[in-house]
């Protein structure tokens, strides 16, 4: 496989995102939080802003079709897994242990066994078991994503088969949704998908080229994001403008829609890669963080200066765990997970042998004597 080009604009798109429910939790949220009030009490101008922030999590997903379709390219389901495994695991692991080290100290939720084993697993959301930390439920979302990712993978991902995964995807989610069929609608996501959706087709824009059908994909993923971002803000998060919320939502689209045509590449300042480094770390441990470091140093310094004392230590907390636990546990859980899948690829070459030997003899002629039909796929690129 070639290298991928790094794009750096979406690393500093991501850690804005990240950074977004950072400062909505701190400063935007209206229910009880790490501070003593309710942090858009405490902070009733800038929270007029950052209440729209828990909108990073609409940016972070349109990323994700993106950037998961680009390292799905040219992987097997086992491929695939292994380097979802090491991208989620480590740094989760930590942020979980570090909740329930919290949790003991301040004698908050239902134990070790109860809440921090199963959370460990990251599957939770199917066990119907509380999360250590709220932050989370987007997880849970994103395995979904994964799930459905590793069939196409699976299958075979080329420019034709993203296509139809799409649209079956698109309309299922709408029957789904429609027949009020509560295992479709866990299975397909009707009210996340089309942010997904919106990221691949993203992706194929900007690894292929705009074409109307990928524009059309695009614009029908907005506006059913429209209508979920509208009904999100009316029934999950409260004192929000519809307007803003589409205006957001507009934006996150727009944005996009300059990655994939290009328009960001100049985007390439170093630094904008440990920012996106930085990002899935930060987004595991602010709010776990905040509770004892505001519990310290709140009302002994001003809520300004508390406030810069949380996403400081947030951020080198961050640092710290991509430093010291990502980078070392990934190289280590990917060189063994890879060699859990060399049984599988032996099995698979042992089984095509045979079956040329069976088609065609021992050798590598056909039943003929001449040489075997090319069956390798077609090139995505030419689709």
């Amino acid at each position: 496989m070639t290298p991928r080009e790094r794009l750096r604009e979406l690393d500093l798109l991501r850690f804005v995102a990240a950074l977004a429910v950072v400062l909505f939790h701190l400063t935007g949220f209206w229910g009880k939080g790490a501070w003593p009030d309710p942090s858009r009490e405490m902070f009733p101008d800038l929270g007029q802003v950052t209440r729209y922030g828990y909108l990073g999590v609409d940016l972070f997903f349109v990323i994700s079709g993106f950037v998961i379709l680009m390292s799905a390219w040219g992987r097997g389901p086992g491929e695939f897994g292994v380097s979802r495994l090491v991208r989620l695991m480590p740094a989760y692991w930590v942020s979980v242990l570090m909740g329930a080290g919290i949790y003991a100290v301040f004698h908050m939720g239902n134990g070790i066994p109860g809440l921090v084993i199963p959370n460990l697993t990251m599957l939770q959301g199917g066990l119907d078991i509380r999360n250590v930390d709220a932050v989370y439920w987007t997880l849970w979302v994103e395995l979904h994503f994964y799930v459905l990712a590793a069939i196409l993978a699976g299958i075979g991902i080329t420019y034709r088969s993203c296509l139809v995964f799409m649209a079956a995807w698109m309309f299922a989610g709408l029957y789904a949704d429609e027949a009020d069929h509560k295992l479709l609608q866990v299975m397909l996501l009707p009210t996340w998908n089309a942010y997904f959706i919106a990221g691949m087709a993203f992706f194929l824009i900007y690894r292929f080229g705009s074409t109307l059908l990928l524009w059309g994909y695009v614009a029908v993923a907005y506006l059913l994001a429209l209508r979920w971002g509208v009904w999100r803000g009316e029934n999950a998060f409260h004192d929000v403008n519809q307007i803003g919320v589409c205006a957001v939502i507009t934006g996150i689209f727009a944005v996009m829609a300059l990655v994939a045509t290009g328009k960001l590449r100049r985007l390439r300042w170093r630094g904008l890669t440990v920012l996106g480094a930085l990002t899935y770390p930060l987004y595991l441990v602010h709010s776990q963080l905040a509770l004892p470091l505001l519990d310290a140093v709140y009302p002994g310094l001003n809520k300004w200066a508390a406030l810069a004392v949380v996403v400081g230590t947030s951020l080198l907390t961050a640092y710290a765990v991509h430093r010291f636990v990502e980078r070392p546990g990934a190289a280590w859980l990917r060189t063994r997970l890879r060699a859990s899948l060399e049984p599988v690829r032996r099995a698979d070459r042992l089984t095509t042998s045979v079956g040329h030997e069976d088609r065609g003899g021992r050798g590598s002629t056909g039943v003929n004597g001449t040489e075997p039909h090319d069956r390798t796929p077609v090139d995505a690129t030419r689709n």
